[in-house]
């Protein structure tokens, strides 16, 4: 039985809605004009299975596929061609379909591009041609709309491998499968198809390379191939370079010094003959003029883009498939030569890689420099050496290079392990778990095999089940304790990190239980010096043991006992310059309360990792700025550090570090007029909440729906929704959070009519003010007695909460108090003492950008007679929620102008317009551009009129005032 009985070969599209909406756009349209699309990207992305969609799609006439001919000629002139088209689209519209016409002879292409050209949108024909993005647009269809297919998203990625196999693969080989495959579809279920059932399930190993030359070739549909040998050894030295600079561009002066040396110049003597070309078919496509290269002028090769001093492949899985099909003394001839030109500029690291990669594999040589295992070890040393400076991708790929090149199973686990932590720091989780799986070796000593469970522990605290990481990171810290104890302690805060994210208060506890004194290890091999090295161990050792010290004396409730410790830890941030410590630092002040000293570590922290390249930090530095912001009641402070956040962590694979961003953008979307923004968002945080067992993002979320609940006026939903999380019982929210959700349940339920159930969680509440931690929590506290005080106590309770909030600031929580006030006082008739408390409370509102709040406020005050200065009633009244932006934006589509006729005007892209646009209609609660226009048009009247009679107003003044 082969892999191929495992894996499906029809499988749904996944991934591909934008596309779609613009082919089903052409298609809806052709009953009464015609157009045509482009749709262009890199082989196996899915070219053809789109148009097969869009011609199984198309019901409303006949579906032409159009070809270039039997032996590659046109056979058809323009004219016939056209008439043909006409005539068919004479009863009905006609889809033509054209796949694949870059493949097609410059005739064909021409008559195809002038029929196009001359086809007007009377004619009722659809044109949906497919061109691969690999090498240059012929000329013939530049100038046609585009579709560009992109790689898959990792969800989209991973729903086609599941589809492709049944949901049969093991977590690894999926794991494995998806990092391999880079987002192409065609490519992904290839690899799947390769593998048998037993490797596709984790029962035998996995091929190597997974993606080999053959597999790359079949979804490449071949290698370049050019007649000039010079083109030949160009690309294959662009794909060769490109290996250590990940795949993206390379320094084109890099690339002709190696061209020199693999290709001497003609001088006295015999020249050196070229190596064998790549074995591969040709693949014809169109010849276009592009840069040259060198001093002789040789052209570029159409696969590749030449800009200033960069060259890159158009295609990743050209330049893939070019290097994995070169015969493999070629391609050791082409990484020497890098390796000889990187070395003579004293380029250390990249040098090594290439001079590695012009060897074999390890296998016994005579006492060589060159021979596999001192290459191994020279590379392990130079990347290890913190003085080389080299980002953490490229660490990782010198590491793994020196594991395939080392013999010995202890030395070869410990550099995989080296490798993995490496693309951790990179922000690579993806390509972190094979290495990790590669430096499984029982005979490792314990040390080593701990620093791989800590690895991997902290691999799933990111991107994966938390309590896994839990027991990873507990093993990493019992295999370490004995040789690097403090270590040990840093993974045992890890562990109760993770317990943290689960909620799990017991584990938590037991995990910070106090551990024996450590030690300060010796440093580790290239670090600035043993002093330097000994002195920044003691200082990570003692912000690991405060930490922890601390973080057990809060979740005990001994204030008293935390606050020494946790202040400590906040104030060797202020001088600290790594981010990990920097990070701690941040949780510790959250911890304490301290929201500013948190913005300060986190912000310092941010600007750390960034500065070291350390992407899989940035997310973290941006989660902690974005719960300080909302601890002050900044949310749209909040919100631009979260948005930023979940980009940055789902981009380096942190799925984990996405939820809680997610929990955030919900909670600062739950004050204002989005109900559908924050239901993205928590449906998006609970889906990996849940997965992964994250109770602190989850009881986020559902905080965030139950604020939104109660902000819109639904105070029933959203006293159901809390009680869930705040009320006693097996279902209460995460432990650390529960307690910030109940003043809304107090102010939910009291609209509920459930006084019980909200004072039945009062006392803890008082307990937690009385802690001291949140700084708003005192205030809250004494506006949730006033709810449910009798008259004659609730107006001094509400004073009190107003006097707290004026020593704790914040404007959101300070004005929901001022609007609760307000609404109390209009209901006992003293409309004047109303009238200022609601109108404060608008003005904190709008100055926090709480639109659902604020409405609220404004809804008492025209309860009141009193309508906010500036405000009428209905839509007009919220055009000054819009920010100037999106009121310059307002006015202009209210005029007739067109997003793209907008964005010219403003200076803007027209995807800037699109998301401007769709706040305004949200802000406004229009549907459409003629809603707006009247709702515009008519708050614009109603300011003429204000005007006039203000005008009216000054004008009487001063006569009255020349009268006396």
């Amino acid at each position: 039985m082969t892999g191929e009985t495992t894996v499906r070969t029809a499988v749904r599209i996944h991934g591909r809605s934008t596309q779609r909406k613009a082919l089903r756009a052409l298609l809806d349209a052709l009953p009464h004009h015609g157009g045509h699309l482009l749709v262009a990207g890199e082989p196996g992305l899915g070219r053809t299975t789109l148009l097969r969609w869009a011609a199984r799609s198309f019901r409303a006439g006949p579906v032409l596929h159009l070809g270039p001919g039997p032996d590659g000629g046109a056979h058809v002139t323009v004219e016939q061609l056209l008439d043909t088209l006409r005539a068919a689209s004479a009863a009905a519209p006609v889809l033509v379909c054209a796949d694949d016409a870059h493949l097609w002879d410059a005739p064909a292409r021409t008559a195809l591009g002038r029929a196009v050209r001359r086809l007007s949108t009377a004619d009722r024909v659809g044109l949906l041609l497919s061109v691969a993005s690999d090498r240059a647009v012929a000329p013939e269809f530049a100038r046609l709309p585009v579709v560009h297919l992109d790689p898959l998203a990792p969800s989209g990625a991973a729903a086609l491998l599941d589809d492709a196999t049944d949901g049969v693969a093991a977590p690894a080989v999926r794991e494995q499968l998806l990092a391999e495959a880079e987002g192409n579809p065609a490519l992904l279920v290839a690899l799947a198809r390769r593998l048998s059932p037993a490797e596709l399930r984790g029962h035998r190993p996995l091929p190597r390379p997974l993606a080999d030359a053959a597999v790359l070739a079949e979804v490449a549909g071949g290698a370049p191939s050019d007649p000039s040998a010079h083109a030949r050894d160009l690309l294959l030295t662009v794909a060769a370079a490109g290996q250590t600079e990940d795949g993206t561009d390379v320094d084109a002066g890099l690339v002709h010094d190696a061209l020199r040396r693999l290709r001497p110049e003609p001088g006295p003597g015999p020249r050196a003959e070229p190596g064998p070309a790549p074995r591969a078919e040709p693949v014809p496509g169109p010849r276009v003029a592009e840069p040259v290269l060198g001093p002789r002028a040789e052209p570029v090769p159409e696969y590749l883009v030449l800009a200033g001093d960069r060259l890159r492949f158009r295609s990743p899985l050209v330049r893939r498939t070019v290097h994995a099909t070169a015969t493999p003394e070629r391609r050791r001839a082409v990484h020497r030569a890098l390796a000889e030109v990187l070395e003579t500029g004293g380029h250390r690291l990249t040098g090594l890689l290439h001079r590695s990669w012009s060897l074999g594999g390890p296998e016994p040589a005579p006492a060589s420099a060159d021979r596999p295992a001192a290459v191994a070890d020279r590379l392990a040393a130079v990347a290890a050496d913190g003085a080389v400076p080299a980002p953490h991708r490229l660490r990782a790929t010198a590491y793994a290079r020196a594991a395939e090149l080392t013999a010995d199973c202890a030395r070869r686990a410990e550099r995989y392990t080296a490798a993995a932590e490496q693309a951790l720091l990179a922000g690579r989780p993806d390509r972190a778990r094979p290495l990790l799986a590669a430096a499984r070796d029982s005979a490792a000593p314990a040390a080593l095999r701990g620093r791989a469970e800590w690895v991997r522990g902290v691999t799933e605290l990111r991107d994966g089940p938390v309590g896994d990481a839990h027991q990873s990171l507990l093993l990493a810290a019992s295999l370490l304790a004995a040789d690097a104890p403090a270590d040990a302690a840093a993974a045992a805060l890890a562990a109760a990190d993770a317990a943290w994210a689960a909620g799990d208060l017991s584990a938590c506890l037991a995990t910070l239980a106090p551990g024996p004194p450590h030690r300060t290890e010796n440093p580790a091999p290239g670090s600035d010096g043993p002093a330097d090295a000994r002195s920044a161990a003691a200082h990570t050792a003692a912000v690991v043991h405060d930490h922890r010290v601390g973080m057990r004396a809060l979740l005990e409730g001994r204030l008293d006992r935390a606050g020494a410790p946790l202040g400590q830890v906040v104030e060797r941030g202020r001088t600290e310059g790594r981010p990990e410590t920097l990070l701690r630092s941040a949780a510790a002040a959250l911890l304490l309360g301290d929201v500013d000293a948190a913005r300060r570590g986190g912000a310092r922290a941010l600007a750390a990792a960034r500065q070291l390249g350390s992407d899989t930090l940035v997310p973290q530095a941006l989660e902690y700025l974005a719960y300080a912001e909302l601890r002050a009641g900044r949310h749209p402070q909040a919100r631009t550090h979260a948005e930023e956040g979940l980009r940055t962590a789902l981009r380096t694979g942190q799925r984990n570090t996405a939820a809680h961003h997610r929990a955030v953008l919900a909670l600062a979307a739950s004050i204002e007029e989005e109900p559908d923004v924050v239901a993205r968002h928590v449906t998006a945080a609970l889906d990996t909440a849940r997965r992964h067992g994250l109770a602190q993002a989850a009881t986020l979320a559902q905080w965030a729906a139950a604020r939104a609940d109660l902000g819109r006026g639904r105070p029933f939903d959203a006293a159901d929704r809390l009680g869930l999380l705040v009320l006693p019982g097996p279902g209460r929210g995460h432990f650390a959070v529960w307690r910030l959700a109940v003043p809304c349940f107090v102010e939910a339920a009291v609209l509920a009519e459930r006084h019980e159930d909200a004072r039945e969680v009062l006392t803890d509440f008082a307990d937690w003010a009385a802690f001291g931690a949140d700084p708003q929590a005192a205030a809250q506290l004494a506006r949730c007695h006033a709810l449910l005080a009798p008259a004659d106590h609730a107006d001094a309770l509400y004073r009190r909460a107003l006097d707290r909030h004026d020593e704790a600031g914040g404007d959101f929580e300070r004005a929901r108090t001022a609007l609760l006030y307000g609404k109390w006082l209009r209901r006992r008739r003293r409309p004047r003492e109303a009238r200022g408390r609601l109108g404060t409370a608008l003005a904190g509102f709008e100055r926090c950008g709480a639109g659902v709040w604020a409405a609220q406020a404004r809804g008492e005050l025209r309860a009141l007679g009193a309508a906010p200065q500036g405000t009428g009633t209905g839509a007009p009244a919220r055009l000054g929620l819009l920010t100037p932006q999106q009121l310059r934006i307002a006015r202009h589509v209210a005029e007739g102008a067109t997003n793209r006729e907008v964005a010219l005007a403003l200076g803007v892209s027209t995807r800037t317009v699109d998301y401007h646009l769709r706040k305004v209609f949200a802000a406004l609660g229009v549907r459409s551009r003629l809603e707006l226009a009247r709702t515009v048009g008519e708050a614009e009247q109603a300011r003429e009129v204000r005007g006039a009679g203000e005008s009216r107003r000054a004008g009487s003044y001063e006569k009255t005032g020349a009268q006396h």
